[in-house]
């Protein structure tokens, strides 16, 4: 038996009004045997980078033939495209504003449409809800069966973000914190393999962040002393700083942008 066509939904709508919903009841009015997946509606608002390292941090977990419904849109109503993509073995739907940059600096799109196929819409599209009645409905299409070139044009000059990769140099890495999850984490876009290369076979690394040295880095959240700020690789491969059953952002000070330094030692 053929498993079920999965749509997985990302998005800064948060939980307390009815859009992502609405968006739900949309998708399944027009294909109801699909198995939706919330991976976020609690995105910063608006905040085209942190979604688009979401999304790409996100989607390669997901079964092959996986739609991903994304809407992080705060150009909603201008000019800006709608757009549906196929990386690899996923499709994705999501305004053209850059917030597919991750994915496709790690996987170039096998083609990229403009959703300009009305049938494929609701019959009213409002100048202020388009997740809803634009990309809602070509998900669930692609869903129920239809292929990408049926939702519209081919183009290749879609939007695409600075997602602000750090600086490896021969005896320094600088990046920057990109990310603060709920437990106070603090996530960075320096990779383990630049590390690992950096620090060679010793292993041995001097990192600064925010005035506070650390020398050395831990395998998990448990070797951390209570009281102690550690880091470590998270399960994305990148640089984290964490504290025992606290917030190492708060211990720390910092926030989204604080600068990082990585040096052999």
């Amino acid at each position: 038996m053929a498993s079920k066509p999965t749509i997985a939904f990302l998005s800064d709508f948060g939980t307390r009004d009815h859009y992502a919903g609405v968006m739900k009841g949309v998708v399944l009015s027009i294909c109801p045997d699909v198995m939706l997946v919330d991976i976020s509606h609690e995105l910063p608002a608006h905040d085209i980078p942190f979604a688009a390292r979401e999304l790409a941090a996100t989607y390669k977990y997901f079964p092959a033939g996986t739609i991903f419904l994304v809407v992080v849109d705060p150009g909603v109503g201008s000019v800006r495209r709608g757009m549906a993509a196929e990386v690899g073995d996923w499709r994705f739907v999501a305004p053209d504003n850059g917030v597919l940059t991750g994915v496709f600096e790690e996987s170039p799109p096998k083609r990229v449409v403009e959703l300009t196929e009305r049938r494929y819409a609701r019959p009213t599209v409002s100048r202020t809800f388009e997740g809803r009645d634009r990309f809602a409905p070509a998900a669930a299409w692609l869903a129920k069966g239809i292929q990408l070139p049926a939702l519209g044009r081919a183009f290749s000059d879609f939007v695409q973000v600075d997602l602000a990769q750090a600086i490896v140099e021969a005896d320094e890495i600088r990046g920057t914190v990109v990310r603060i999850d709920r437990f106070g984490n603090v996530v960075t876009n320096i990779e383990r393999r630049a590390c690992e290369k950096l620090a060679g076979t010793d292993g041995a690394m001097h990192i600064e962040i925010a005035g506070r040295a650390i020398d050395h880095v831990v395998s998990t959240f448990s070797d951390i002393g209570v009281g102690e700020v550690g880091a470590l690789f998270g399960s994305t491969d990148h640089l984290e700083f964490a504290t025992q059953a606290a917030s190492a952002a708060e211990v720390m000070g910092v926030d989204v942008g604080t600068v990082v330094s990585v040096r052999a030692q």
